[in-house]
């Protein structure tokens, strides 16, 4: 406290204790994948802002494009504006080392990530490791590509079947490589959580590097950047589907509606051709029907809300475990969530219809006060998209209508 010693008006700043929670970042991308320069900053996480950096840093000389390039490419040329790049070099696998930090190791430490994608890779330990690597970190999510070739959705349907398996298992063992059956370095997953996509087919464009030529490539690229460019303009809570696939010339398979069908149940998000563009048409995770996570708009809603509590309410840390404390972390967790209302993310025609928060003496009886622990309770209603739109149409006699009202 100051001294007052002189007589008159003394103007003090005061904290008014509020702390408001910001809304995370969703739209920062990484990828993941062998670069046209392969030599040049291994098993990095490198940030580019846009298609030049990436060129200055990982294309030299007469180096070819690669899966990843393509991807970077169409990334940014989708909407997106930041990502990250390793480069696995001769290494050959996206799964890495967690002791060196190598492969997707080498993304764990960068927080500002929301978007994961090893362009190219479709066998079946890369997009497990993606998906693990999602599952364990449980800010970010996985988009997976299907094979750049598939010449019956039969088969793509057990593929995708088979990832999407809660009791299924990925391999974190370095020494194996795609196609090795080795059992050990296995650990058990829970897909069911919706932490990642996959899309199919591939399609066809003008190669960035040499543009001469046409190329096909893989989907994900140029899906992180529309999740980037929807989130940009709709918000994250929007599906990212029923939107223009900038740059692709044509589909590598083109699919029928039934098609589409079958495979929509199974959760493959498909790329399809309409008389206005080629569009996505697909707006399904990993998890199965009757999860609560089986769309990509709320599992990346979910994402942000938790990460923006978590890094909004840092402060909380070793702060008295009291009355205070409580109301003013409630206070701002309601504060943030009546802004994601507000922003069209949660269903409610009111607040408490759409979120609550609860953090008193309830939630915190002494037991857990004197474990060291504060426990915050929130319920969210988020929006799901309407995946099937239905018109119900009938026949109506105006005339019948008449007389009946005449006759009356």
């Amino acid at each position: 406290m100051p001294n007052y010693l002189s007589p008159g008006i003394y103007v003090e700043e005061v904290s008014t204790g509020n702390k408001p929670i910001g809304m995370c970042g969703t739209s920062t991308a990484a990828f993941i994948g062998l670069a046209p320069a392969k030599n040049e900053r291994v098993n990095e996480a490198v940030a580019c802002n846009n298609w030049a950096e990436f060129c200055k840093i990982f294309v030299t000389g007469e180096t070819k494009s690669t899966d990843l390039s393509h991807a970077v490419y169409s990334f940014f040329n989708n909407g997106g504006s930041r990502c990250y790049i390793v480069n696995i070099g001769d290494q050959g696998t996206v799964a890495g080392d967690a002791r060196e930090r190598s492969g997707l190791c080498a993304l764990e430490t960068v927080d500002e990530i929301a978007i994961v994608a090893a362009p190219g890779f479709s066998d079946d330990i890369s997009q497990k490791a993606l998906l693990t690597h999602c599952e364990n970190l449980m800010d970010r999510f996985a988009i997976l590509d299907s094979p750049a070739s598939v010449n019956n959705i039969d088969a793509l349907k057990k593929l995708n079947t088979d990832l999407g398996k809660v009791s299924d298992v990925t391999k974190v063992d370095t020494s194996e490589k795609p196609g090795d059956n080795n059992s050990q370095g296995h650990r058990p997953r829970n897909s069911d959580g919706g932490y990642g996509a996959f899309y199919f087919p591939w399609f066809k464009t003008i190669d960035a590097l040499q543009p001469k030529n046409i190329v096909s490539i893989s989907p994900s690229g140029a899906i992180a950047g529309i999740y980037a460019r929807s989130d940009a303009t709709r918000g994250v809570h929007k599906a990212p589907a029923n939107e223009l696939v900038k740059g692709a010339i044509s589909l590598t398979y083109n699919i029928s509606r039934a098609e589409q069908g079958e495979l929509n149940r199974k959760g493959v998000n498909v790329i399809r051709t309409f008389p206005d563009g080629i569009r996505v048409w697909g707006a399904r995770t990993l998890a199965s029907e009757a999860s609560e996570w089986r769309y990509v708009s709320v599992r990346r809603t979910c994402n942000m809300i938790k990460e923006s509590i978590q890094e909004g309410t840092n402060w909380t840390v070793f702060e008295p475990n009291d009355m205070m404390t409580w109301k003013s972390i409630e206070r701002d967790i309601r504060a943030f969530l009546m802004r994601v209302w507000r922003d069209g993310a949660l269903l409610g025609a009111t607040p408490e219809q759409a979120f609550f928060v609860k953090c008193d003496a309830e939630t915190n009886p002494a037991e857990i006060r004197d474990a060291g622990q504060l426990i915050a309770e929130i319920g969210i209603a988020p929006v799901k998209p309407a995946e099937f739109i239905i018109f119900r149409i009938g026949q109506w006699s105006s005339e019948a209508e008449s007389t009946s009202s005449a006759g009356g």
